[in-house]
């Protein structure tokens, strides 16, 4: 091994959630030891971690500050994925399947990054994803979320395992959000959150379809082991699986009588959702041509091309790949929100390219919660903008529409 491969792995080493576990010799652990104070590299070049949300050139610099303050146990259940977490390092590494082919003497004086969705448009494709408890990550929660999504503009889409309820992260940021919906094992408790969401003025509901085998979250659970606070006052019995501090949860009633699943849910609950609200129905987790050319079949108003960020199943494949299939199956009946693995604007800008309608992030805004609150989710949004509109001026698309599979290349 080089000298350089050796550093390379050091540093691999350094980063990774499962260090705490690893059987490493007294010299190895030292030397290990040693990358992570570092902090992170760039060319192999240690650089200093940021101190301020203006300070970063990139979401990425928003990482290591906010390992830093998240608590171990919070941490794994944001870092961590299924299994072996590869397909989490899938997603990001798929954008590098494709490369751009910019086209050259375009006027990209004015550029214009607006989408539509279902009738309402956004100054820029990017969705902040449903991604629960963000009080676990800083205390203000989905509070500061929702405030720099409101001076940023952007679209939230609320996780049902929320810190912060529906109507207040409305109030806070002054116009309606999406609704993320988890099903629960009886019918009239999830009947009691689709009409809340839907009084509350939600115009979409989006119903997580991937997790409903269950999964397999290692890192997590490695990672919980490690948190030595006094976690009773929020979790009772286990950290992360009490829900007494999620309000869209913890009102629910059973009905009277029970009304419980039998099995689990199948293409009849899709219309059994949209039967039981007024609300557009967006389904999250579909990956495949087959099951995005069913969604149309019954009626669904739109999808999220995801793996849940590599939470949900071990499949190795990463989710940008993924949305060229989904989008031969849609055929553009429907509007495509893709995510996984988005960090930069080049990875947008290839969303784009291969279908998507918008693209959807997770961990990159929590990050910036993590790392320095309101101020840390919009810098990050900035960055993300910013870098989009460089990508289309470079490949001479003024805007969104303009961005077709031309501009893309399979690597």
């Amino acid at each position: 091994m080089s000298a350089a491969d050796r550093r390379h792995f050091l540093r691999l080493l350094a980063a990774s959630p499962v260090l705490p576990f690893l059987d490493l010799s007294p010299g190895l652990r030292t030397a290990v030891q040693a990358f992570a104070e570092q902090g992170p590299t760039v060319a192999g070049v240690a650089t200093d971690v940021i101190t301020a949300a203006n300070q970063a050139f990139s979401v990425m610099d928003f990482e290591p500050v906010a390992r830093k303050n998240i608590p171990v146990g919070h941490w794994g259940y944001l870092a961590g994925g299924a299994d072996d977490d590869g397909t989490v390092r899938a997603n990001r590494e798929g954008f590098s399947h494709y490369q751009l082919r910019p086209r050259r003497l375009v006027d990209v004086s004015k550029v214009d990054s607006s989408v539509t969705l279902v009738g309402k448009t956004w100054e820029t494709p990017v969705v902040l994803n449903p991604l629960g408890t963000h009080k676990a990550f800083h205390a203000e929660g989905e509070a500061a979320v929702a405030r720099a999504a409101k001076t940023k503009k952007h679209l939230i889409v609320l996780s049902t395992m929320s810190t912060t309820s529906i109507e207040d992260v409305i109030a806070v940021r002054g116009e309606p959000v999406w609704f993320q919906l988890y099903s629960r094992n009886d019918w009239g408790e999830t009947r009691q959150m689709i009409k809340r969401a839907e009084s509350a003025g939600a115009p979409v509901l989006v119903y997580t379809i991937d997790l409903l085998g269950g999964r397999n979250t290692e890192t997590m659970a490695r990672l919980m082991r490690q948190d030595t606070r006094q976690c009773t006052q929020c979790h009772q019995p286990a950290p992360m699986l009490d829900n007494r501090r999620k309000p869209m949860v913890a009102g629910l009633t059973p009905s009277q009588p029970p009304i419980p699943e039998v099995g689990t849910p199948t293409w009849d609950y899709v219309k059994r959702l949209k039967d039981a609200t007024s609300m557009k129905v967006f389904l999250k987790g579909i990956v495949t041509r087959e099951d995005a050319d069913l969604a149309m079949q019954h009626g669904v108003d739109g999808v999220f091309v995801s793996n849940h960020g590599g939470r949900a199943d071990e499949t190795l494949r990463p989710a940008i790949d993924s949305l060229v299939e989904v989008a031969a199956g849609i055929r553009g009946r429907a509007p495509i929100i893709m995510d996984g693995g988005v960090r930069r604007g080049t990875d947008i800008f290839k969303a784009m390219a291969l279908g998507a309608t918008a693209v959807g992030i997770g961990r990159p805004y929590i990050w910036g919660l993590g790392a320095f609150g309101q101020e840390g989710v919009e810098m990050v949004l900035e960055i993300l903008r910013r870098e989009l509109l460089l990508t289309m001026r470079q490949a001479g698309t003024t805007t969104i529409k303009a961005i077709t599979p031309a501009h893309v290349v399979r690597a």
